[in-house]
């Protein structure tokens, strides 16, 4: 395999066990790290130092890539610069990490208030001559261990908001599984109803294979770890100042609340088969995921 994948965030939560799978998979990777000081990624991957904001700083970093993965916490304001600077030495293709809110008014995506910039990452890689590819992921699976798994921890009740409000969660593993296929240039896979032909690319409506109210996602952690879960509905003012308090910055609250309210009333997005179609075969269900993760919402 002769691909050389660039990828920016490459030691964090998404892009370490993007690069580890596509190690696994022969692929070479440039993995992009701000620091100078020691990562822990698997053998044979070439880390360089350089900040993906300043695309100055990885132009030497360039040569020989064929692909590059765009992560928008870690890229900024600089994937524009960036894939002309890599389009300018041969590489070929891009895959940007977006999400299914990406076009919500800003002030409504929380992520946004975390760094990330999911509108400007996947704007860029339409933009960008490249082979393009838009991961428009619905709520990470994982999101439930920061909402709830300090209360679950710490008894049987969560007490939370909009206990009617749905969401299609996405195992992170089956987003990184498609992050792989897409930068490989790999074709996707039959499924019914989904893709079919042709490579990844354009932007694909990522989600798990259900909708679930935030009441059925606790009671399906309480299958999980063998306890029942209680969900208690509080008012808006109480959640934010309970998250505000654990930590969250408040305009991340807000927007996240302000999210919660926009959709309380109908789901936020439906679910797709583009992740089905994609991975070839039927995405994780959260209770898999759940089971997977169930060690983190037990006593202490």
């Amino acid at each position: 395999m002769n691909d050389m994948i660039l990828v920016t965030g490459a030691t964090g939560a998404f892009g370490r066990p993007l690069v580890e799978l596509l190690t696994a998979q022969g692929a070479k990777v440039r993995a992009v790290t701000r620091s100078a000081g020691p990562v822990r990624l698997p053998a044979g991957v070439e880390v360089v130092e350089g900040d993906p904001a300043r695309p100055d700083t990885l132009a030497h970093h360039l040569d020989g890539v064929t692909a590059v993965f765009l992560h928008p916490r870690a890229i900024g304001d600089g994937a524009p610069g960036l894939l002309a600077r890599a389009a300018d030495r041969g590489a070929r293709r891009v895959v940007a990490l977006s999400a299914m809110n990406a076009d919500d008014p800003l002030d409504e995506q929380p992520s946004r208030f975390r760094g990330d910039r999911n509108k400007e990452a996947e704007a860029a890689a339409v933009d960008s001559g490249l082979e393009w590819t838009s991961l428009r992921a619905a709520s990470f699976a994982g999101n439930a261990l920061q909402a709830w798994a300090p209360q679950i921890r710490a008894g049987d009740v969560v007490r939370y908001v909009h206990a009617g409000f749905q969401e299609v969660p996405i195992d992170e593993r089956d987003l990184i599984e498609v992050a792989a296929k897409a930068l490989l240039g790999e074709h996707p896979g039959e499924h019914p109803g989904g893709h079919s032909g042709g490579r990844l690319g354009g932007r694909l409506e990522l989600t798990g294979p259900e909708s679930l109210t935030h009441a059925a996602m606790v009671a399906v952690i309480g299958e999980a770890i063998g306890r029942p879960l209680r969900f208690e509905e509080i008012p808006p003012e109480a959640a934010e100042r309970h998250l505000v308090a654990g930590g969250l910055p408040e305009p991340f609250v807000h927007a996240l609340l302000a999210r919660y309210a926009r959709y309380a009333a109908r789901p936020q997005h439906p679910v797709t088969g583009d992740a089905a179609a994609a991975l070839g075969r039927p995405p994780r269900t959260f209770a898999t995921w759940a089971t997977t993760h169930a060690p983190a919402f037990h006593h202490p």
